[in-house]
């Protein structure tokens, strides 16, 4: 196990950079001695073990207790790498356990400090056999709705990884913290060092954001506020309509064909922003849902032929998904990554703080084929936030999924009947408001049934009209009847009851 170094913060330090002059209660779980040199009797075991906590003034590689983490109280744990390397021990065990345990008895949320070597090998089996014991406290508190957010540290390796980092809902990462399963002593002498970094395992989509230590507490706070526990929130608003420069248009038309404000599908905004820089912890807006002047304009004409929604729908000016996510959220959280080593940068996904302080999960995709990692990434995020509560906002963008070899190699069609699976199987609600293509399977595998809504520059087809015509043998100049038939236009959703409403 790597040595403890002067410079990485001690467990306690930790504590203190997130909750301040709000202060940290330590628990201790009920005493429960080791017998001589521990369950196998390692000789020189004890005298190690008195030599770390002499050092480091700690009784065992974790303590754990109540705090405040900006205005949200939470159940804390946090390792102290310089007691034998952050190992987990039997006592080790007792301690994690019993922190997970408080979060279920308190219903709070825990926030885990992560810096481990591994297991503890002077205890053998009885060491390894705790991550039994974490992973079994971990499902108890999923089930129980409660969230779990890891901050990983230099470093954070072996089971401690395994179980109470990656295990966690939400994995934060240190800028420049070990973070893998393999251990630096145990890895292949030619591995590549990045794919054990904080900033590599991002890459790979294995850890959310990279959150340097000064913006630690922030991201976190955000994070609570997001991640909960809540109770009977309301659904996701629809949010407004952009125009091409950017600005809201407000109205909606509803299957009935009367024009309202958002009672028929129109959202008030959450300000415009820059949203979130990739691997940021948090992204912020700048405003907080104050209509702009374009309110009181005329609503959007519609698409006369099919052909027509096509176009607006692929005219490169058209907002996208980035646009509408700025002006819906004040504080953009994202997820990344599918945590079976990929991601997509055409679909975002995440949780959100409206201006009003709401929580609202959200899963966007970007106008580009939206790959087997994007499917899978989106299927987490609607699954934690049907476990936490939280209600959905799906936008919809995409010509269709991916479809070239890669694609199917990593399991295109899995991935893509496993949204559908998180779409129906999903208890909170979920909005979907169609901004661009809505191309067939690949784009209504993130629509919610009845509860879709379309832009006036949209479109949702079974097939692109282009592939329709070249089905049927028809020559190109054939394409725009072939979209009208296809009865592809936002009004022509409507009317045949896919979409609730136009927006804008």
């Amino acid at each position: 196990m790597p040595d403890a170094g002067p410079d990485r913060a001690t467990a306690r330090k930790a504590i203190a950079l997130l909750t301040g002059a709000a202060g940290f209660t330590e628990h201790r779980p009920p005493p429960s001695p080791l017998p001589p040199d521990g369950p196998l009797g390692w000789a020189g075991y004890d005298a190690a073990r008195e030599r770390a906590s002499a050092r480091t003034g700690e009784e065992e590689s974790v303590l754990y207790g109540t705090g405040v983490v900006g205005d949200r109280a939470c159940v804390l744990l946090s390792f102290e790498f310089g007691f034998l390397g952050g190992s987990l021990g039997r006592q080790t065990g007792d301690r994690l356990a019993a922190a997970y345990e408080l979060a279920l008895a308190r219903r709070l949320p825990l926030v885990a400090l992560v810096a481990t070597g591994g297991s503890r090998m002077q205890e053998g089996m009885i060491a390894l056999t705790q991550l039994q014991r974490v992973a079994a406290a971990s499902v108890r508190l999923r089930a129980a709705g409660l969230p779990q957010i890891a901050v990983v540290r230099d470093p954070t390796t072996g089971g401690g990884w395994a179980t109470v980092g990656a295990g966690a809902d939400v994995v934060l990462a240190l800028p420049g913290a070990q973070v893998g399963f393999a251990g630096s002593r145990v890895r292949p002498p030619d591995a590549d060092p990045y794919a054990y970094s904080a900033e590599g395992q991002f890459e790979a989509g294995q850890v959310d954001a990279v959150v340097p230590a000064d913006e630690l507490t922030a991201a976190v706070t955000h994070w609570l506020r997001a991640l909960g526990p809540h109770e009977d929130l309301p659904a996701a608003p629809v949010p407004r309509a952009l125009s091409v420069a950017g600005a809201p248009v407000p109205r909606a038309l509803s299957a009935g064909g009367t024009e309202s404000a958002a009672g028929a599908g129109t959202g008030a905004g959450a300000g415009t922003g820059a949203g979130a820089a990739k691997g940021s912890g948090a992204g912020t807006g700048s405003g907080a849902g104050t209509p702009s002047a374009a309110d009181s304009g005329p609503a959007v004409p519609l698409p006369e032929t099919g052909r027509e929604a096509v176009a607006r729908a692929r005219d490169p000016r058209r907002p996208r998904a980035e646009a509408y996510l700025a002006d819906y959220f004040a504080v953009r959280l994202p997820l990344h990554g599918d945590r079976s080593g990929s991601t997509d940068p055409g679909l975002l996904c995440g949780f959100g703080l409206r201006g009003d302080g709401q929580p609202v999960a959200y899963v966007a995709q970007c106008g580009t084929p939206t790959r087997p990692a994007g499917y899978r990434a989106a299927a987490r995020t609607i699954r934690l936030a049907d476990r936490l509560g939280v209600p959905v906002l799906t936008l919809v963008d995409t010509p269709g999924a991916a479809n070239d070899a890669g694609a199917e190699r990593a399991g295109a069609g899995a991935a893509i009947a496993d949204t559908f699976a998180a779409v129906a199987a999903a208890r909170v609600p979920v909005t979907t408001l169609v901004i661009g293509e809505g191309g067939s399977g690949g784009a209504l595998a993130l629509a919610a049934p009845d509860n879709t809504h379309v832009t006036v520059d949209s479109y949702f087809s079974v097939i692109a009209p282009e592939l329709a015509a070249a089905i049927l043998k028809r020559p190109p100049s054939e394409t725009g009847a072939t979209a009208d038939q296809l009865r592809l236009r936002p009004q022509d959703l409507v009317d045949l009851g896919f979409a609730r409403s136009i927006v804008g």
